[in-house]
């Protein structure tokens, strides 16, 4: 059974988060290595476009994290963790993180996330990426530990943003890498 049909299984197909059972599609929690069950989170439209455009987040939709913050699923935790982060100071979610029990090896995932530093991680062009853009290489690479080349042209999506700003960490041809930004144009 594919991840996709798995996920659709386990949400019965509703979105983890919301319950919408609209325009359903998986999203890979970050940070991953390999595409799985575990680390994937069946979403509606409306989510993904918030989880991947932070300026966009709707915090009436969102009122959905006071359930879905209870799911026994990690990654439903993590993105719920995650989501009421970036809304902090509007009171309400305040008062859901401080309610919300997650295990420290799900706090420590869902923290991962998070940048340490306020430097932006700028492309090649000096444009700064976010968290969910897709990436252009510039130029071939070799990636050591995933022993592929990643060829100039190529497509990286759904980057995240690491600790370092000068690298970012992405998804190509289904493996989860780190590659330094300055090798990057954004898409």
């Amino acid at each position: 059974m594919s991840v996709d049909a798995a996920l659709l299984k386990r949400g019965n197909a509703k979105c983890e988060l919301c319950g919408s059972d609209d325009n359903l599609a998986a999203y890979d929690v970050p940070p991953i290595t390999l595409k799985s069950l575990d680390k994937s989170v069946l979403v509606c439209a409306t989510c993904l476009e918030q989880i991947e455009n932070p300026e966009k987040m709707d915090s009436k939709h969102l009122r959905c994290l006071n359930d879905s913050m209870w799911s026994q699923i990690p990654a439903v935790q993590v993105m719920s963790w995650r989501l009421l982060n970036r809304m902090r100071g509007q009171g309400w979610p305040d008062e859901l993180l401080e309610m919300l029990y997650i295990e420290d090896d799900v706090k420590k995932w869902a923290m991962a996330d998070l940048r340490l530093t306020e430097e932006p991680t700028l492309d090649i062009n000096g444009v700064p990426f976010a968290v969910g853009d897709s990436a252009i290489m510039t130029k071939d690479i070799f990636i050591t530990g995933a022993n592929v080349t990643a060829k100039r042209g190529a497509v990286i999506k759904n980057i995240s943003l690491t600790d370092n700003a000068r690298q970012i960490e992405g998804n190509l041809n289904g493996t989860r890498i780190v590659l330094g930004a300055r090798t990057l144009k954004k898409a």
